[in-house]
């Protein structure tokens, strides 16, 4: 698994740099939403746009989004596959990033993940680590740890590369305008970072980081309904993508695509040559 460095953040030049996109999709949460917002405008790096997916909420989520002066997206149709894509679709920066409504990025989180892209020109899109930031204190940190790593692991063997963690990813808009016409967007069912990762993954590379700086609610695991729910996804997730995506065949597909591309330099470099 490729792992990026610790905390690259620093040395990021908002004036000279890619215009950062951020999406939030939403749904009823307009507290968490409120102060995610706020962390997002603490942020060291400029954000060119903060994009809210607004997926069908009836409290006041889309008054908090413009009042915190968020581009603010309906999308009817139901599940966070469709709200993300939507966003997605929305933004106009260079850079999408993303996170949920009940997470609190640190100050440094956008200029990180802009450093983590830079780093390797080759990546699609990174991803990382959260922490609770809710919930018993002593648990926070060993039970994220217990749920990312599990995740990871079991992601990145059904995937064959680092897998996306919705709360705390970033990706190149020209990489989601290349996936964009393949996600399963229409099915509220499936586990939408995961379905993502099967296709970026393939076509370019997904890198994981060991970085910190990001919290979340443990609201969705104070239940094993809750926990149930994402592994069925995954597994269904998995399901619709194999045999198709089973890991060899696509590590043999992507060496097919790297060995034509080689060999169709020489002839681009000679054609050339000889104009």
């Amino acid at each position: 698994m490729a792992v990026l460095g610790s905390d690259p953040a620093g040395g990021i030049a908002d004036a000279t740099g890619p215009r950062v996109s951020v999406v939030v999709p939403v749904k009823d949460d307009a507290p968490h939403l409120a102060a995610c917002l706020r962390a997002l405008a603490q942020q060291s790096a400029t954000v060119h746009e903060i994009v809210v997916v607004d997926n069908g909420s009836t409290d006041d989520s889309a008054a908090v989004a413009r009042a915190a002066g968020a581009v603010v997206v309906p999308c009817d149709a139901p599940g966070i596959p469709a709200a993300a894509a939507r966003g997605y679709d929305a933004a106009t920066g260079d850079v999408i990033l993303r996170l949920d409504a009940d997470c609190r990025p640190d100050r440094a989180w956008v200029a990180r993940m802009l450093a983590l892209l830079a780093a390797d020109p080759r990546a699609a899109a990174v991803s990382g680590r959260a922490t609770f930031v809710d919930g018993p204190r002593a648990l926070r940190r060993p039970l994220a740890a217990l749920y990312l790593g599990t995740y990871v692991v079991l992601a990145s063997a059904a995937l064959g590369h680092p897998p996306l963690f919705g709360s705390n990813m970033a990706m190149r808009r020209d990489a989601w305008l290349a996936a964009s016409p393949h996600v399963h967007r229409d099915d509220p069912e499936l586990h939408d970072d995961l379905d993502l990762a099967f296709h970026l993954g393939e076509r370019d590379g997904i890198r994981w980081s060991t970085a910190a700086g990001m919290g979340m609610s443990m609201r969705p695991f104070g239940t094993g309904r809750g926990l149930t729910r994402r592994l069925v996804r995954g597994l269904r997730t998995v399901a619709v993508h194999w045999p198709v995506d089973f890991p060899p065949h696509r590590w043999a597909r992507r060496a097919t695509a790297a060995l034509e591309a080689a060999s169709a330099a020489p002839r681009v470099a000679r054609g050339q040559g000889r104009a």
